[in-house]
């Protein structure tokens, strides 16, 4: 298909900027730790709400751990398939219908979306990708730069195969 794939296969990667990561990660904990702040100082308040500020500060710590943990996969392009570094494949190219780039496309930050042809089972690694029917969103705390690469490369190979059949 290309002339130049390199040894490992992969033709393009999108991994988190360290900044971003940090300044992802690190708003949402922040968050989180005011929530839980708010729980232990609001004295006048109801005994339901502080509960519910405290839920809500814990789940929001949680999620930054999460994210923390996420944003250091890489996701990887191949001849054969769209995947992360955990060997997680997010959409094989068969059934990668189309990719969307524009200003109106529903993505995430600095990224692409990908429709499929068939549904996949939802999936997320938060600031870095998620899945959901017939769409994936990739993007988020990674280089724009990065991301318009990746999508490029993906719709050469679509545009490849298309002509192909």
């Amino acid at each position: 298909m290309l002339e130049h794939i390199p040894e490992d296969g992969v033709i393009a990667r999108v991994q988190a900027s360290p900044g971003r990561r940090i300044f992802g990660c690190g708003a949402i904990v922040a968050l989180g730790m005011l929530l839980v702040l708010l729980a232990f100082t609001q004295g006048e308040t109801g005994f339901g709400y502080r509960i519910f500020l405290m839920g809500c500060g814990v789940m929001f710590l949680t999620l930054g751990s999460v994210m923390w943990r996420a944003t250091q996969i890489v996701i990887e392009l191949t001849e054969h398939e769209l995947r992360d570094s955990t060997g997680v494949v997010l959409a094989p190219l068969d059934n990668i219908n189309k990719v969307e780039r524009g200003v109106f496309a529903f993505k995430p930050s600095n990224g692409f979306l990908v429709r499929l042809k068939d549904s996949a089972p939802r999936g997320w690694r938060p600031g870095l990708w998620w899945r959901a029917g017939k769409m994936i969103g990739v993007g988020g705390v990674t280089p724009s730069g990065e991301g318009k690469f990746m999508a490029e490369a993906l719709a050469f190979l679509l545009a490849q195969r298309d002509n192909q059949t």
